[in-house]
């Protein structure tokens, strides 16, 4: 069923990188962006458009995002990436906000886009993500406004502060191998079991209630009526971005009846040729597409 949308609501699905690159180079006077998680590719590729329009002097960038030791720690936050865009535009500001979880883009009052993404390269290109981009400037301006108000409610993290973290964030890694690598093999080995038995039982409550075949039916099905006709060659990746527990290309098991691992691009070809008989896709010799 087709849904009527204002046409200053469009939705926003994976991938959606173009969408957020061709907003920011649209940014005249500021872009502010709300998001847990961020990676170094989009800061640079930022910083890159806003030096290409020779805009340093006259755009605001303000970036609000959570930097817990954990995501230090791991890496869901690049704190040196941080550092690299507020030395690179110098009306930039980083905002430390503990517990943020929304995901927010604001280009001056323009555009906003509220998503599931984070800003980093699956959040960007990999993940399955959605959301709404806005363009009404009433909206977008509340948007702002909102965020800028929960955004005052944490810290502004000064350049030195952000160099300090960055090094600290390094010896925290250099640490933590250490401590990896000292850890006694009986210990290792017992850990490495109780993995793989967590991912066997993962395994097994994804395969519950299910086939392979079914699985993918539906999925072929989901991504025609989503994406429109597709190439198998296109439909692949999507099909593993999805599911990539099932089309995991380094195992072969078979749980419950479900194939996990190398062969599921044979059953995918088997789900678009049962889909084929039933009348409810097409192929015309180069794209799949659904049928009505």
């Amino acid at each position: 069923m087709d849904i009527a949308l204002d046409m200053s609501v469009e939705l926003v699905a994976s991938p959606w990188a173009a969408t957020f690159y061709e907003l920011v180079n649209a940014a005249e006077r500021g872009l502010l962006v709300a998001s847990p998680f961020i990676s170094n590719r989009p800061l640079t590729r930022i910083v890159e458009i806003i030096e290409g329009k020779q805009s340093l002097d006259n755009m605001h960038v303000d970036i609000v995002t959570n930097l817990a030791v954990d995501s230090l720690l791991s890496g869901s936050v690049d704190v040196a990436a941080l550092l690299y865009l507020a030395q690179s535009i110098p009306n930039s500001t980083v905002t430390y906000l503990p517990s943020l979880h929304a995901k927010i883009y604001v280009v001056d009052t323009k555009a906003a886009v509220i998503t599931s993404a984070n800003l980093t390269n699956k959040g960007l290109a990999g993940n399955h993500e959605y959301g709404v981009l806005l363009r009404d400037p009433v909206l977008v301006s509340k948007v702002r406004t909102d965020l800028t108000k929960y955004a005052s409610l944490g810290n502004t993290v000064s350049l030195d502060t952000l160099t300090a973290l960055t090094r600290a964030a390094q010896q925290l890694k250099t640490v933590r191998q250490r401590a990896d690598r000292s850890i006694k093999a009986k210990l290792r080995a017992a850990f490495e079991q109780r993995t793989e038995e967590a991912e066997l039982e993962l395994l097994k409550a994804r395969a519950k209630g299910k086939t392979t075949h079914g699985i993918f039916c539906d999925t072929v099905l989901y991504l025609l009526e989503q994406k429109g006709p597709l190439r198998t060659v296109e439909l692949h990746p999507l099909m593993q971005q999805i599911h990539p527990d099932l089309c995991d290309d380094t195992i072969d098991r078979v749980i419950d009846g479900v194939h996990f691992g190398r062969k599921w691009k044979h059953y995918v070809r088997n789900a678009q040729q049962a889909l084929r008989r039933k009348g409810l896709v097409g192929f015309d010799a180069q794209y799949w597409f659904r049928i009505v």
